[in-house]
């Protein structure tokens, strides 16, 4: 498959006035591992996100705990001034104390102070979607979401999403903000979050499925459904990452996948995937094949 444009994965309008193209680009993988310290070419990374930006990726994924705080900073500095229409979501609330660990904390204070320091390395005067990255089970959920509403009303968030959520957690935090995105672990080899998915459908809420290709188990040679997934990629001259992420796409039209990457090479095959079309038939033996 050549180098195509995300605008053709379609569109879809966050909170239904804010519209992205469907296929996004998420950052965690642009810092050190376990989302930890500086990245090892932060030229490259620099590159990474101008080319998504070139490529029609107009929904840019990160959080302040991604480095912590070196996903944002490169976001600014290869990016502002934004281009329109360019979305920057970003997460708080979820604390980094070392190499893949994380902490959540929900105190208000904690998540105002957290806002303020996004748009501050951002070089934003509004986030546009504002998502909290987990839910602190120490802490009141209506004391968390008070306080983004706190920052919505500032003007300082536009919209508000949630992150590893329940449809009922969506529906104890709808009592206090109106959430119009989530972000869960989903992909065609795991469907973990398949009941959130279908909810945030019926609701008309965008997903965000992170880690969404994991094709790792689906490339092992002694899975039984590698050998039909590859046959099938090489019918449509694609390759099972991107296979994943059209599958992704044709799931479900609230579906906005954020593939992440630190090479620019791996971004435009990410992105070739949005003119990925199969029919009904080649998706259905394509889940098959996943599931068995």
């Amino acid at each position: 498959m050549g180098i195509q444009n995300a605008s053709a994965s379609g569109t879809f309008l966050i909170g239904g006035d804010l519209p992205v193209n469907r296929l996004g680009y998420g950052t965690m993988r642009l810092v050190g591992e376990g989302a930890w310290g500086e990245p090892a070419d932060a030229a490259e990374a620099r590159r990474v996100l101008r080319r998504a930006v070139e490529l029609g990726v107009t929904l840019i994924d990160t959080a302040d705990a991604y480095g912590p705080e070196i996903a944002e900073r490169l976001i600014a500095e290869a990016l502002h001034p934004y281009a329109p229409g360019v979305v920057i979501a970003t997460k708080g609330g979820n604390t980094r104390p070392g190499p893949a660990r994380a902490e959540p904390v929900g105190r208000a204070g904690y998540l105002i102070q957290c806002v303020e320091m996004s748009l501050r390395r951002l070089k934003l005067d509004r986030i546009d979607l504002y998502q909290l990255h987990r839910i602190d089970p120490r802490t009141p959920l209506e004391e968390s979401l008070g306080a983004l509403k706190k920052m919505q009303q500032q003007g300082k968030i536009r919209h508000i999403g949630l992150s590893e959520v329940t449809p009922a957690e969506i529906e104890e935090a709808q009592k206090f903000v109106r959430i119009t995105t989530v972000q869960n672990r989903y992909s065609l080899a795991d469907r973990r979050h398949e009941e959130t998915l279908n909810y945030c459908e019926r609701q008309g809420i965008g997903f965000l499925p992170w880690y969404p290709i994991n094709a790792g188990k689906l490339l092992k040679a002694d899975n039984p459904s590698a050998q039909t997934l590859a046959q099938i990629a090489a019918h449509h001259a694609a390759s099972v990452a991107q296979l994943s992420l059209g599958w992704l796409l044709q799931r479900s039209p609230v579906m906005l996948p954020i593939p992440g990457t630190s090479k620019v090479a791996h971004l435009e095959e990410n992105i070739a995937a949005a003119e990925l079309k199969l029919s009904q038939e080649e998706w259905a033996e394509i889940e098959a094949a996943a599931r068995s």
